[in-house]
């Protein structure tokens, strides 16, 4: 089991599927989390029910400089560090071929997945840096590693963290921190009911029966196959792993 005892975890996207799981899990692992999103109403919700002195939330939007350097402070002063960042907000855009794709929806997808982690990354690295080092795990996609028709925003941007990842991974070594990718077939929750109706609004059953059988597993992904992943990277036993791309596709990718 990945040893998680003390650390402190930023967490972004918190409101969302695989963050509530995450912060559960890493809650319940004996580590301090600061969420962040950008519904302060669902951020306070999820922090209801974890019901934990050691979770703490922030809207922020990860997107704005401020912001980010808000969010970083405001974990630093409440737990007094921090050892790791997971880099998980992120929105799918819309489904609509190249020719069709609204470029404002192109520009506000690669906002949000690429310069959001671009931004938190920035902004705690020197604060890793100063406590000897950390983790950082930034989720990617399956769409990360293969291109799918009408999702060139979200493509795009998962592809782009991964060079983020490779770029920074480099630069962080001599500081131990390590910096990773995990990229997760499609997930149960929100998000891909929205692409799976974004594909074909009258029968999205279809979609997913279709996705189902490309994975040789033969089923989507739960958030908990994506939290116990980030938890072994976040955690002391991944402690010479940095710069690699981990999926959690039930065999997609192969």
């Amino acid at each position: 089991m990945a040893t998680v005892t003390g650390k402190v975890v930023v967490l972004t996207g918190g409101a969302g599927d695989i963050a509530r799981v995450a912060a559960k899990r890493f809650l319940a692992g004996g580590a301090s989390v600061m969420l962040v999103d950008l519904d302060a109403d669902k951020l306070a919700a999820v922090c209801s029910e974890l019901d934990s002195k050691d979770v703490a939330h922030c809207a922020a939007d990860v997107t704005d400089l401020a912001d980010t350097q808000r969010y970083i402070k405001a974990a630093v002063e409440r737990f007094g560090r921090i050892d790791v960042l997971l880099a998980n907000a992120g929105i799918e855009g819309q489904v609509a071929p190249v020719s069709e794709y609204d470029p404002d929806v192109f520009r506000k997808v690669l906002d949000v997945n690429v310069t959001g982690p671009f931004l938190g990354i920035r902004e705690v690295f020197p604060v890793m840096a100063a406590n000897g080092g950390g983790s950082i795990v930034i989720t990617s996609s399956i769409a990360g590693l293969r291109g799918s028709p009408g999702l060139s925003a979200y493509n795009a941007s998962k592809h782009a963290v991964i060079g983020l990842m490779r770029s920074t991974a480099v630069e962080g070594g001599p500081l131990n921190i390590r910096v990773n990718t995990i990229n997760p077939s499609p997930v149960e929750g929100r998000m891909i009911r929205s692409l799976e109706e974004g594909n074909m609004p009258d029968a999205p059953e279809a979609v997913r029966e279709i996705m189902e059988a490309s994975i040789p597993l033969r089923r989507y992904a739960v958030p908990e196959d994506v939290v116990n992943l980030m938890m072994f990277l976040a955690g002391d036993e991944s402690q010479f792993l940095t710069g690699a791309v981990y999926p959690v596709d039930g065999g997609m990718s192969a």
